[in-house]
């Protein structure tokens, strides 16, 4: 798999893609990541990428002109799955989404910065639009990073134990269930006796009893 991502600050990402499982994949050639600096596509002087919105109000816009330049030299040699743009007002990120996005090829990312993007890259380019969260950040590098994540580590080989990943939370619509590793006893506080007792059929059964029980209490809205 191949993920571009575009940014106005693609160094404050180096630390987070040189590091850990991201790193081990790319490392093993299952990811290959880019960051694309945006300034360095822009006709100003000073390689300013914003400006101020029309109709007036706070805040500045990227403009068209950077953007269309940086995507369409990228496009020269790069036929992309899906162009997505992280922003606020986009379509709530879920596992359901990331798995589909690990099954393509060929990614582009696009990390929003001061007021967000002109609508007419949003219009011209971009085939999915993905939030993290209902909240606000001074970029979309956070958001990129983290849609990134939850991408690469779906990638067969990428994680050694491929079945940990299809036992995560949302995977199968529910939370996953409390988790417990040696010792048995700590201060007082045991670990479960089924999760010791040996017998795999009741230690299933007290895994989906649990995990459909901290469901129920903490998001009731994936049962509906």
């Amino acid at each position: 798999m191949k993920i571009d991502i575009i940014s106005v600050v693609p160094d404050s990402m180096v630390s987070y893609i040189d590091a850990s499982i991201i790193k081990r994949a790319r490392e093993k050639n299952k990811v290959e990541i880019r960051l694309i600096d945006l300034k360095k596509y822009s006709d100003d002087k000073f390689n300013r990428v914003d400006d101020y919105p029309y109709g007036g109000g706070a805040g500045m816009l990227i403009r068209c002109e950077p953007m269309f330049n940086c995507i369409e030299s990228l496009q020269k040699d790069n036929n992309y799955d899906e162009i997505i743009y992280l922003t606020a007002d986009g379509v709530p990120l879920t596992q359901s989404i990331s798995n589909e996005l690990s099954l393509k090829n060929n990614l582009l990312l696009i990390a929003g910065h001061y007021k967000g993007i002109d609508q007419r890259i949003r219009n011209h380019f971009v085939t999915k639009e993905i939030s993290i969260g209902d909240f606000v950040l001074t970029g979309g590098e956070l958001p990129a990073l983290t849609l990134m994540d939850s991408i690469v580590r779906l990638i067969p080989g990428v994680i050694s134990d491929s079945h940990a990943a299809l036992t995560d939370s949302f995977m199968n619509g529910n939370l996953e269930e409390p988790q417990y590793t040696r010792p048995a006893e700590y201060r007082g506080m045991k670990v479960p006796e089924v999760l010791i007792s040996g017998n795999h059929k009741k230690i299933e059964e007290w895994r989906e009893e649990q995990s459909t029980m901290k469901t129920k209490n903490r998001r009731p809205d994936l049962l509906d």
